[in-house]
């Protein structure tokens, strides 16, 4: 897959997933402005927590893995991903990370 391709359908399904996820989640959000009761209803059987649970461990690990190539190749800014995938979610604050590391590895070549 060409690079450009590769940064297109990150970008696609990121903006795709906040419009299904704005869609699913803000109307119930607007009538009822429960922030902690929507966290926990992600909870609220054995098979919603396990999803829950590997989003929870995947976000963890993409905090490590931005800390780690902060520290190791230079990448800059990779907090904001972190935050993205707070909010909106991790499928967000990845592709962000996927496409702020292309870019910046792709500017500045011979610093990793």
């Amino acid at each position: 897959m060409q690079e450009r391709n590769f940064r297109a359908a990150i970008a696609f399904i990121a903006v795709g997933f906040t419009v299904l996820l704005c869609f699913i989640v803000v109307p119930p959000l607007v009538h009822n402005p429960d922030i902690v009761g929507a966290f926990l209803a992600g909870f609220a059987n054995p098979f919603a927590s396990g999803y829950s649970s590997d989003v929870i461990a995947c976000l963890i690990i993409l905090a490590v893995w931005i800390y780690h190539e902060a520290k190791s190749i230079g990448v800059r800014h990779g907090w904001v991903c972190v935050a993205l995938g707070v909010v909106p979610g991790v499928a967000v604050g990845f592709a962000g990370y996927l496409l702020l590391r292309s870019y910046q590895l792709r500017s500045n070549p011979g610093e990793t």
